[in-house]
């Protein structure tokens, strides 16, 4: 019974070590598009289009219910987003090109 154990293990180590190679190394993930600060904001939160500024940008932001609350057209490459309309709670911002894709998307909380 030992030996079926020894030999159990040494499958599955083997197994695992062959998965692990197969992979190989993760990419690097793309640098982000958009900053993002203060987070958490209280009165307002700035934006900052890293590069690709000359492609035109809309930003949507939505509460955590998934209702629109701001939608700011031709995003600049520093934009200020007044929060006195905002509840306290988290929100969710999506950062869309020309076409209407989604190039970026995160969350920020604002705190009052």
């Amino acid at each position: 019974m030992r030996i079926f154990y020894i030999f159990l293990s040494i499958i599955l180590l083997t197994s695992t070590q062959a998965n692990s190679q197969a992979r190989g190394p993760m990419p690097d993930p793309e640098p982000k598009i958009v900053k993002f600060y203060p987070n958490p904001a209280v009165s307002f939160i700035t934006f900052e289009v890293t590069r690709e500024t000359s492609k035109t940008y809309t930003l949507q932001i939505f509460n955590f219910l998934g209702r629109k609350v701001k939608d700011v057209a031709d995003v600049s490459p520093k934009t200020v987003v007044n929060l006195s309309d905002f509840v306290r709670g988290l929100y969710i911002f999506q950062l869309k090109d020309a076409n209407g894709r989604v190039t970026e998307s995160g969350t920020f909380q604002v705190n009052k």
